[in-house]
């Protein structure tokens, strides 16, 4: 339950495959209810949407700036050292 949060009801219509679903994640106990994985679900796009902004936003700030020649090296050469530190 959300404590000290104002919260708004609203009704939405799902297929039933979908909710029949739902309610195994609820069965299940991932979530308390119906409307907790559906929060839950809504948070992840909102978290998704956000992310995809800041993506833009560096996306575009490279463009204003591009990296120079010595940046453009540095990183690459940082990415092979991580590449081949990992254990794969």
């Amino acid at each position: 339950m959300l404590f000290g949060i104002v919260t708004e009801q609203i009704a939405i219509r799902l297929p039933e495959e979908l909710l029949d679903r739902v309610d195994q994640l609820v069965e299940k106990g991932v979530y308390e209810s119906r409307a907790a994985a559906v929060r839950a679900g809504l948070e992840i796009l909102a978290e998704l949407a956000r992310r995809h902004a800041l993506d833009d936003a560096i996306v575009r700030g490279y463009e204003r700036v591009p990296p120079t020649g010595p940046e453009r090296a540095s990183a690459l050469a940082s990415l092979r050292e991580a590449i081949a530190e990992e254990p794969w």
